[in-house]
């Protein structure tokens, strides 16, 4: 349950204030007055460092050599452990190997064959066939000639000779066009099988260059996967050398802390490319009850040591659903350790979380992050740095009201959702309903209702009635 607190000193001066021995009995009364007043909610919270980082084992072997020890503070960069993993060295080695041969040339391609144009050609009259025919035409032709000069009728000659040279005429004309028909088809079919030809081959062309392109793609992915390989590997030897992420405190194994802060540190610790999954399985989590020395045997993910950060330290604390509204970023607030007694400690609100988190009194409240400042103990003495993982309680101011007009927190009666206060006027209770600002655990700031000086019942207020008379 949160507690607020105010100014107590305060309180005993308002509630003597103006008190006499013929009130009623139960009833005290006191005066408004001005005052400095402060409303602090408290909540219970827990020193953390700036960063822990749990180191691990990216792989099985054995815990070649431990150059620290608990306690030992260090720098970022200086090697902390050696592990010894002939499987780890042997992986980079066949990861090597595997990266050689898909770097090695190709075998080239065997030649293709191209396909050639056929040609054809159709039987024309320049062919021998013609040409005999073409003979046995003109001794044809040459016989008739012959046998019509001799007739004697020099008229019927004359016709028949003019006859003959008609068809002669007609059989040249006719051959000519045959020729001519033939040559155009041979064009004709010679073209189209010149075309077949051509997509034939580039076909036969795309196909070829398609394959080559898909091998060549084989290929470039082989190397990449290889090439990926070995730096895993690589990686994985690198993480065999451990060394601190950044300044800090060493323990061995595992720290206390765990959780989400072993595993961020693991995750910044190791090696980029390094397995950052537990391993599954039964048994003991890894680190925890096992020695961590020179020559002891390490499986993958087994804790080896944290590294922790104590250069600036900080607060969680959990603020109650009902309060957190009033927090803001910068709040100053004091601390108090259960294991420094007499000792306040300074602190200053940095952020503010909106993630709920379920309360032990069944509300929730939510994470406020404070920096943690020097303490002092009562007679001014410095108080002691504290360690990560220390309980506190952190008193947040969230109000401070100084020269406010104030009455003691008793002479507040809550009346449904109106604040009320009975002022005393003329020996009369008079029943005033307050609007107020800062509220402490021992005074309240009133910023309307009540004068400066007015006296009002500071003491029994909830048994006060209206016209009741007062002195």
């Amino acid at each position: 349950m949160t507690i607020r607190r105010g100014i107590p000193p305060l309180l005993v001066v308002l509630a003597l204030t103006g008190c006499t021995s013929a009130e009623p009995s139960g009833v005290q009364l006191g005066a408004a007055h001005r005052a400095s007043v402060s409303e602090v909610v408290e909540a219970p919270a827990t020193v953390g460092a700036r960063a822990t980082a749990t180191l691990r084992a990216p792989t099985s072997g054995t815990l070649a050599k431990l150059y620290v020890r608990d306690g030992d503070t260090v720098e970022k960069g200086k090697v902390l452990a050696r592990i010894s993993s002939p499987q780890a060295r042997d992986q980079l080695a066949q990861a090597r190997k595997a990266e050689r041969l898909a770097a090695a040339p190709a075998v080239p391609a065997v030649p293709r064959a191209a396909f050639s144009a056929p040609s054809s050609r159709l039987t024309g009259v320049g062919d021998s066939a013609f040409a005999r025919l073409d003979r046995t035409v003109r001794r044809d032709f040459a016989r008739a000639r012959a046998a019509a000069r001799k007739v004697g009728d020099s008229t019927a000659r004359k016709r028949l000779l003019g006859a003959i040279d008609l068809a002669e005429r007609q059989h040249r004309a006719q051959r000519a066009a045959l020729g001519a028909i033939t040559a155009d088809l041979n064009r004709s079919v010679n073209a189209v099988l010149s075309q077949v030809t051509g997509q034939l081959n580039s076909g036969l062309g795309g196909l070829t260059s398609s394959m080559a392109s898909s091998m060549a793609s084989l290929r470039a992915a082989s190397r990449t996967q290889a090439r990926t390989a070995v730096k895993a590997a690589e990686a994985m030897v690198d993480g065999l050398t451990v060394k601190a992420p950044f300044d800090g405190v060493i323990t061995l194994g595992r720290s206390s802390g765990g959780g989400a802060d072993a595993l961020s540190g693991l995750l910044s610790g190791l090696p980029a490319g390094l397995p950052t999954q537990l391993p599954q399985g039964g048994g003991q989590p890894p680190g925890e009850g096992s020695v961590v020395a020179t020559g002891v045997p390490v499986a993958s993910g087994d804790a080896l040591l944290t590294v922790t950060d104590v250069s600036e330290l900080t607060l969680s604390a959990e603020v109650d659903e009902t309060d957190v509204l009033l927090v803001e970023r910068g709040t100053p607030a004091t601390i108090e350790l259960d294991a420094v007694p007499g000792a306040v400690y300074t602190a200053k609100v940095t952020g503010i979380g909106v993630t709920p988190v379920a309360g032990t009194t069944g509300g929730v409240g939510y994470p406020v992050r404070l920096s943690l400042g020097a303490g002092r103990f009562d007679d001014g003495r410095k108080a002691p740095r504290p360690k990560p993982g220390m309980s506190v309680v952190a008193r947040l101011t969230v109000k401070e009201s100084p020269g406010a007009l104030a009455v003691p927190a008793s002479a507040v009666v809550t009346s449904g959702r109106e604040s009320v206060v009975w002022a005393v006027r003329g020996g009369v209770a008079e029943r005033r309903v307050v609007r107020l600002g800062a509220q402490g655990d021992a005074l309240v700031e009133v910023l309307q209702g009540l004068t400066d000086g007015e006296r009002v019942v500071v003491k029994g207020a909830d048994a006060v009635r209206q016209g009741q008379k007062l002195p």
